[in-house]
């Protein structure tokens, strides 16, 4: 293993709207030497074993900071939520060498962390490449998911990038230090200053940042007139898998938000994303979000719940 950095927790401390202690797991199979990060917030009312967890997967370059908003709405309802951070962000370690950031490499470890906890009746709720992840899951163990709420993310499998993807990926390789709290700002203008910071808090230098260069290179799609790269090349068998599962083998409910203002993963990826989703109804449509969605959640969680009838 290369060498590995974390984030001082004092970086952590005071941030707006976050007040979940931090609980870790250091012992998963196949990840010695690293310690990953997650949420486990309780329900506001006694906990029925029998209800639902809801499984909040992050994206790229966010944390579980992102579900702040969602978190409180769905454990007043009396639901239980695990929000892991990825390895490379959030208050998980950050291993500092790229090439140690693998779509298997993420994979694995939420599988693991699943097993670990034995989570069960699973809510999975994604976006970004906590979808592109995600919506591979339920293919290794089907019978510990019941509910999707799934928000703007796709599950490429090797075709050309659409153009929004494509100049984000160019954008971010002239970016080793990208500055997260800008970026979260200028897609949803209503973040204070506190809150954006909040998103620098994992990365006090561009060191701590080889995690967020590498994800633009492992999603499954290629550079417009350009063959397939071997990092991108890793999750299609995956992904293919899991579109057959969606589309053939999923039935389960289905809920999906679309930040209507997205320029990356907006509504044409979305529309395609729907129509491998059995069942999945027509989305809610939130006009004034963008791809971090999320940051309009509070609604979003209420609408899910009521969908799904909980």
């Amino acid at each position: 293993m290369t060498s590995v950095l974390r984030t001082p927790d004092t970086r952590f401390d005071n941030l707006p709207g976050w007040s979940f202690a931090p609980r870790y797991l250091d012992d998963l199979p196949g990840y010695a030497g690293l310690r990953m990060h997650y949420v486990d917030a309780a329900p506001r009312s006694q906990p029925n074993p029998d209800a639902p967890v809801f499984l909040c997967l992050h994206g790229q370059p966010t944390w579980a900071y992102l579900y702040r908003r969602m978190i409180p709405v769905l454990t007043a309802a009396g639901y239980r939520v695990v929000a892991p951070d990825l390895f490379g962000f959030g208050r998980s370690d950050k291993p500092a060498d790229e090439a140690t950031y693998t779509f298997d490499f993420h994979r694995n470890a939420l599988l693991a962390l699943i097993d670990r906890l034995d989570l069960r009746n699973i809510c999975l709720v994604v976006q970004d490449w906590g979808g592109i992840l995600g919506l591979t899951l339920p293919i290794s163990a089907p019978e510990r998911y019941t509910r999707l709420l799934v928000m703007n993310t796709a599950l490429p499998t090797g075709e050309e990038a659409p153009p929004g993807f494509a100049a984000w990926r160019a954008f971010n390789r002239t970016k080793p230090d990208l500055g997260v709290g800008a970026l979260m700002q200028r897609g949803a203008a209503h973040l204070s200053e506190a809150e954006a910071a909040a998103y620098d808090a994992p990365f006090p230098d561009a060191s701590f940042k080889a995690g967020v260069r590498r994800f633009p290179e492992l999603v499954m799609w290629r550079d417009p007139g350009e063959a397939l790269s071997d990092a991108a090349g890793g999750g299609i068998a995956h992904a293919r898998a899991a579109r057959d599962f969606w589309s053939s083998t999923w039935e389960g409910r289905s809920f999906m938000a679309i930040g209507m203002q997205d320029p990356v993963l907006g509504p044409p990826v979305m529309s395609e994303l729907r129509q491998c989703i059995r069942g999945c109804p027509a989305p809610m449509e939130v006009a004034d979000a963008g791809h971090f969605v999320q940051e309009w959640g509070a609604p979003i969680a209420e609408a899910a719940l009521a969908a799904f009838d909980l």
